[in-house]
């Protein structure tokens, strides 16, 4: 169990009262009933949010419907303006955030820091994009010159959006920025044990000129208030592991309700023969150990070719030995903690098993409680095969295996053997080459020589998973688009379409078919 802090003052910019204004932004009918977080770097609590119920989430929203259709009906120019404030906001005071990050998630400041940049691209580009993406669309009609037709975009009404701990400000409210431009209100459940990066950005998104209470965030057990959000939305955005999204797939699918969800991966890292081995060194260390490895789109396997095998090696163990593992509120440290008791006992289970059925560790491979009661120091696994648990189930953990491949053609087979399918990564000297083999893979993202922030940045690109790794799409046109509802109206001018009275439907239907051929031969008629 956490134990309790010991001074009120957390860092020189977080204190008790702070947290428990945060706090006070959930509303519950028993302010009483509240669950502890826990400070991830030193297992004490951090502070205490309210305990939501199923009858929390229905008035939740209650209240979020009740703001939507004002908040709908406001120009997509107003609401854009929203995101620009926001993103300048979240830039002014991202030091207070980084240190609720770090302290909710135990990560190292550096990798806190991707979650600033993600936010702000996505408030930026979705505040710039917006009014394309929604405005009507003239399509083509089905009789060219007499039927128009226009494609139109509405709200959902109450996006549903539930978020994992491993980032806490970018999950928390990225998905949500694009739902909220389009006219929607937003139903937010963080994970328990990260709540306080979503509330805080709430509470930006307000003072930027978004409707009060158009973002309602719970907070409770996943277990408890998961279904009864469902129930509650009219879309729903879920980033977790794979086993609940299936779970979580069905009940969606009960409620008739559209879903889009990001889930697990084991991604897989390809040297090829001609990599850059200290350029590819280095973005490994990145692929695989930033966010101490609690990131969906990290890697956990990584196949050198013969030929690079013994110096890519060498030089990947002295490269993660050399990490610095720190516990510091600063940007000192190159890894931080891990999140939790429970992520921590993973990454042991799978050490151990590994080395007890004959894998090796080439780096780390020990807990380092000095420093904190979830410290692991970043390992190198080689000598893993099928028999152990770290071969195909996803650690989420600072932990990596390498396998030595014959060639490209292996290295390929290999790493789509998996029935996941988020984010792989490939190193090479040749771009072309990267390129071919990068579609060659069956995941939703490919970097090539880099690990995986060029495919995640690219905000107008779509991102998500193939295979169990997930269904929909972040970013883009589609990270907008499908929190709307799609509308066709079309308008029939002069002639209607079908048999004019008067006229022989047999010999209507000898015109029509003459005018079908003729049409096929038109440019420009799709």
């Amino acid at each position: 169990m956490p134990t309790t802090p010991t001074t009120d003052r957390i860092t020189p910019r977080i204190d008790s009262s702070r947290l428990e204004a945060l706090a006070r932004r959930v509303r519950v009918a028993d302010p009483s009933s509240t669950q502890d977080v826990t400070n991830a770097m030193t297992g004490e609590v951090l502070g205490t949010v309210p305990h939501g119920t199923a009858e929390d989430v229905a008035a939740a929203a209650v209240r979020a419907r009740a703001v939507q259709k004002a908040w709908a009906a406001r120009p997509v120019r107003e609401r854009a303006a929203v995101l620009r404030r926001f993103h300048d906001l979240v830039l002014a005071r991202q030091d207070e955030v980084l240190d609720l990050i770090q302290l909710e998630n135990g990560k190292a400041r550096r990798h806190a820091f991707e979650e600033i940049m993600d936010v702000t691209l996505n408030a930026r580009y979705y505040a710039n994009t917006a009014h394309e993406y929604l405005r009507p669309k003239k399509r083509q009609g089905v009789q060219p010159g007499l039927t128009r037709a226009w494609e139109l975009h509405h709200p959902k009404g109450v996006v549903g959006v539930v978020s994992p701990w491993n980032y806490p400000l970018t999950l928390g409210i990225s998905d949500a920025l694009p739902a909220i431009v389009a006219g929607n209100a937003v139903l937010a459940k963080p994970d328990a044990q990260t709540p306080f990066s979503a509330l805080w950005a709430v509470e930006l998104l307000e003072e930027a000129g978004m409707q009060p209470g158009l973002v309602q965030v719970v907070t409770g057990s996943g277990a408890e208030l998961g279904l009864p959000i469902i129930e509650n939305s009219d879309f729903l955005m879920f980033t977790g592991s794979t086993a609940v999204g299936r779970k979580v797939a069905s009940q969606a699918g009960e409620n008739l309700i559209d879903c889009s969800m990001e889930l697990g991966g084991k991604n897989a890292l390809i040297v090829l023969d001609d990599a850059d081995v200290d350029r590819a060194v280095s973005g490994t260390v990145r692929a695989c150990f930033s966010n101490t490895g609690q990131l969906c789109i990290s890697m956990e396997r990584v196949y050198v070719p013969d030929t690079l095998w013994d110096e890519f090696v060498r030089k990947f163990v002295a490269a993660t030995g050399a990490m610095k593992l720190s516990a510091a509120i600063d940007y000192s440290g190159d890894m931080g903690s891990l999140v939790s008791q429970k992520q921590l006992d993973t990454v042991v289970r799978h050490v151990e098993d590994a080395k007890a059925k004959g894998a090796t560790v080439l780096a780390g491979g020990r807990r380092r409680p000095e420093l904190g009661p979830f410290f692991f120091e970043p390992t190198i696994l080689t000598g893993v095969d099928d028999t152990m648990e770290v071969y195909a189930h996803e650690t989420f953990g600072p932990l990596v295996s390498v396998y030595r491949v014959a060639d490209e053609e292996e290295a390929v087979a290999r790493a789509n053997d998996s029935e996941y399918g988020l984010n792989f990564s490939v190193w090479t000297g040749d771009e072309r080459r990267g390129r071919r083999v990068a579609a060659r893979l069956q995941a939703g993202t490919v970097n090539v020589n880099d690990a995986y922030a060029a495919a995640w940045g690219s905000v107008d690109a779509p991102m998500g998973g193939m295979k169990a790794s997930g269904l929909g799409r972040r970013h883009g046109e589609h990270g907008i688009l499908k929190y709307t509802e799609s509308q066709t109206v079309a308008v029939e001018r002069v002639l209607p379409v079908g048999a004019p009275d008067g006229i022989d439907p047999a010999r209507y239907a000898r015109l029509v078919s003459t005018g079908l051929k003729l049409l096929k031969r038109l440019p420009g008629v799709k």
